[in-house]
This record gives structure tokens, sequence and C-alpha cells, in this order.
């Protein structure tokens, strides 16, 4: 009985290590292996094949078997920008975001720490979202690329992520007068008011900034306070004064004065406006999606 029972538990002990020995053997495009133990070199060049051939999430997980099966080699910390930058092309942002932070912690102050951050802020970058949805990935964009100013201000990853940040500016700003207008719509001047002052006081360099300051010609009139209404239109004026956005301020105001019979002594003269304005589109807005990815493709040194 003895032997019997030494037998059973041999038996099922293989069978419990055959599963996971078919699990170290998968393979991936191009017949390369992930999970098998392997030196540095193959392994490594196992992975760059697996990345020429388009399979970039498979490569992701082999540079991350470098890293993991020989993390004191001089392979691992390149290998660990390589996982990132593979899991981005294959637009797996999260593991892109999480691969590249963990190379961050682990190595702040290496040569490949600004590319590895642009990668961070790029993977957030690809999954804005329109103006009609929630716009935190959108402020995380804007968070990364500034801090990849801040941290590397001389990289050459800095001038595009500036280049980023004016149009992730232009997105928010498009994401306030998105909901400045639904209040709008809605009678809700006041929470309105708040939406367009925004854009003007936050976003003011943006392509909004027109619109929103003729938006709160209508608001401040719909309030009952032509005066601020009279103050937005200047403002609007001096900045942009040959806009669709300056003459329809005006148009609305001088419409204004004609039915309640009131003049402010700062008021343009009905003269000073066309009565009929040139017809034209509203500002487009130009989005922040790009179709590219980061520069260079490889870190330097690939």
């Amino acid at each position: 009985m003895l032997k019997v029972s030494r037998l059973s538990a041999l038996l099922l002990a293989c069978a419990c290590v055959a599963p996971l020995a078919g699990c170290a053997t998968g393979k991936g495009k191009g017949g390369d292996t992930a999970y098998v133990a392997r030196d540095v070199s193959s392994l490594y060049g196992a992975a760059q094949r697996t990345m020429q051939s388009g399979d970039y999430e498979q490569a992701a997980k082999l540079f991350d078997e470098v890293e993991r099966q020989h993390p004191y080699s001089s392979w691992a910390r390149h290998a660990q920008v390589m996982s990132a930058f593979n899991y981005y092309l294959a637009q797996k942002f999260n593991d892109a975001i999480s691969s590249a932070q963990r190379f961050l912690t682990i190595h702040p102050g290496s040569d490949e720490a600004p590319y590895a951050e642009y990668i961070v802020a790029m993977s957030y970058y690809q999954q804005i979202a329109d103006v009609t949805r929630d716009q935190t990935v959108t402020q995380q964009s804007s968070d990364a690329f500034n801090e990849l100013i801040r941290r590397y201000p001389d990289s050459r990853y800095a001038g595009d992520a500036r280049l980023k940040l004016d149009l992730i500016k232009d997105h928010l700003a498009g994401k306030e007068m998105e909901t400045g207008r639904f209040y709008q719509r809605s009678g809700q001047w006041l929470a309105a008011t708040y939406r367009f002052r925004t854009v003007v006081d936050q976003y003011e360099t943006t392509s909004h900034t027109p619109e929103a300051l003729e938006r709160l010609v209508e608001c401040y009139l719909a309030l009952g306070i032509p005066d601020e209404a009279w103050k937005a239109s200047a403002v609007l004026g001096r900045n942009y004064a040959g806009t669709y956005w300056y003459r329809q301020s005006l148009r609305l105001l001088h419409s204004e004065q004609r039915h309640t019979g009131m003049w402010t002594a700062s008021a343009p003269k009905p003269g000073d406006v066309a009565s009929e304005p040139a017809k034209a589109s509203k500002p487009a807005r130009q989005g922040p999606k790009a179709n590219s990815y980061p520069q260079g493709g490889k870190p330097n040194g690939q």
C-alpha cells in the first residue's frame, strides 16, 4: 500500500508540472519563444526581430523577459524602455505607461529617462476623447508633458511637448465651451458665464477665446447687466476686431440699445459695424489627436 501511495503521489506531481511546462513554451509570431530561459543576446535579438515583424505586443513581452531573466545585465535597462515603446506601438497604452513609469522609478537619471517620460505623456495623449466626454485623461496628458518640460527642458522631446500642450489647452477650452453652450441653451446664464470666463482667463491663447467673449456678451445681456456686456465686447474688439464674433457682439448690443433706448458713453457708434457681417464659419478647433508615435521610433542608441 505504501508503494502504491508513493507512486500515486509521483504521478500527481507530474500532472501538476506538465501544464506549467506547456505555458513556458508559448510561441509568438515568427516562432520566437517568450518564456523559455535563454541567454541575453539571443533573447534580445528575438525581441528585436519580433518588433520588426510588426508583432509589437509580443515584442514588448520579450523585452520584458530580457529584464526579468537578466536583471543585472547591460541589456536590461534598455529592454525596459523598448518594452514601453512596443506597448505604445501596440496601442496598449496603460501597459506602456506602467512600463515607462517603472523605468523612471528605477533609473530616474538615465539618458533614456526623457524618452520614457515622453512615452508616458504620449500614451495619455493618444487616449484623449472628444470634448463631449470626460477629460480626465486630457489633464493627465497635460500634467505628463509639463513634467517632461520641467525635468528635461533641453531634451529633444521638450519642443514637441510644448506643441502638444498648446493643442491640449485648445481641447480643454473646447470642453469648457461645450459645457457653456449647454448651460446657455438651458437658460442657465450664470453657469454659462462661469464656463466662458474660464476660457477667457485660463485659455486666452486658444482659438476659442473670441467666441467665449461673444458668448459672454449674450449671457450678460440675458442677465440684465449691459455694462459687463459692453466690457466683454470691448475686449473682443481690441484683440479680435476683424472676426465674426466681434461683429456679432456689436449687432447684439446695438439691437439691445434700440429696444431699451439706453446708450453708454463707451459704446461704439452704430456706424462702427457693418449692417450685415461677412459670412464666416466659426473658428475651427484643431484636435489633439496625432497619428504619429514618439519621435525617433527608437530610443537613442537603438
